[in-house]
């Protein structure tokens, strides 16, 4: 099997809060479990705590619809998040040190998803897009590309994987 699309907490937050409500658009949450029920996406324990956080409707559907496994351990893959730690820090001339700062803290999930993407394989699927001159912030799409990771929106995943809904 090909390796699963890596999902950004982003996916499901503006999903939940914008564009796919879970009273209006039931086929799309109806989707992400089929997908996820299929190995064809998966997630990260830090993308879970970011999720759980709100303690919401999005949280409640989560622990419902999405198994044990889905949202994968970042305990092994702490290699991987030196790889991208080492990147981040070479780019210190460039980014400030708040965004960098940010980017590192260890709760935050983007630097785990990168490196969980490094470890394993696989597409990012979040709504960042890329700002390559900004310094206040770095976007998942500039961290991955010089590190060889292709990262995609929600609508390019399932066009990716032939879904319809």
């Amino acid at each position: 099997m090909v390796n699963p699309f890596i999902l950004d907490s982003n996916f499901f937050i503006q999903a939940h809060r914008m564009h796919y409500p879970m009273d209006v658009v039931p086929g799309f949450w109806l989707k992400v479990k089929e997908l996820a029920t299929e190995g064809k996406i998966v997630s990260i324990d830090k993308v879970k705590d970011e999720i759980h956080l709100n303690k919401d409707e999005l949280t409640l559907w989560c622990n419902a619809n999405l198994s044990n496994d889905f949202f994968k351990n970042t305990d092994l893959i702490i290699e991987q998040y030196i790889v991208v730690s080492n990147w981040a820090h070479s780019k210190s001339t460039h980014y400030n040190s708040a965004a960098l700062n940010e980017f590192l803290d260890a709760n935050e999930a983007d630097a785990w998803l990168i490196a969980y993407s490094l470890a394993n394989g696989g597409k990012i699927v979040t709504h960042e897009t890329s700002e390559p001159n900004r310094k206040s912030k770095l976007k998942i799409p500039d961290v991955c590309s010089p590190l060889g990771i292709q990262c995609v929106n929600t609508i390019e995943m399932f066009r990716v994987l032939g879904e319809h809904f």
